[in-house]
């Protein structure tokens, strides 16, 4: 069973070695997307993606989220999100692209929100680009 303590290892040894295959990477998180996490009322999925200077370089980010809500015993605790984000050079097309924030949530069921997210630009892009890396890493809220 999936914990929200192991999801991040389950993660990165599903992906494997393919971290350069952005559509790989894409297919094997939509399946993990639809795994059952132990606690999880709702499956909360973030698709995000602009240009950014969080590190203090201008990068292009191209993040797959899913949130975990976590309780201890009947009571809110906190919240986690375990990402899987690409970052790209901020080339001109990529600049023209908008900053995109869609959750699965807004949608009437999670392929719903799959098949939107894979008909925008902002998504279709950089698919056909070369990421500088690909980060896996889950951070506390």
């Amino acid at each position: 069973m999936i914990t929200v303590k192991n999801a991040e290892s389950y993660l990165k040894d599903s992906i494997g070695e393919d971290i350069d295959d952005i559509k790989k990477v894409w297919e094997t998180f939509k399946a993990f997307s639809k795994e059952t996490v132990e606690g999880e009322e709702d499956k909360e999925i973030l698709f995000q993606c602009g240009v950014y200077d969080f590190t203090g370089e201008e990068l292009f980010h191209f993040d797959l989220v899913r949130q975990f809500t976590v309780y201890e015993e009947d009571d809110y605790s906190h919240m986690e999100q375990l990402h899987c984000e690409f970052l790209f050079k901020p080339t001109s097309e990529l600049k023209k692209l908008k900053v995109v924030e869609e959750w699965s949530m807004d949608y009437d069921d999670i392929d719903h929100f799959f098949n939107h997210i894979e008909s925008i630009h902002e998504f279709t892009i950089p698919l056909s680009l070369k990421p500088i890396k690909l980060d896996i890493y889950q951070e506390e809220l």
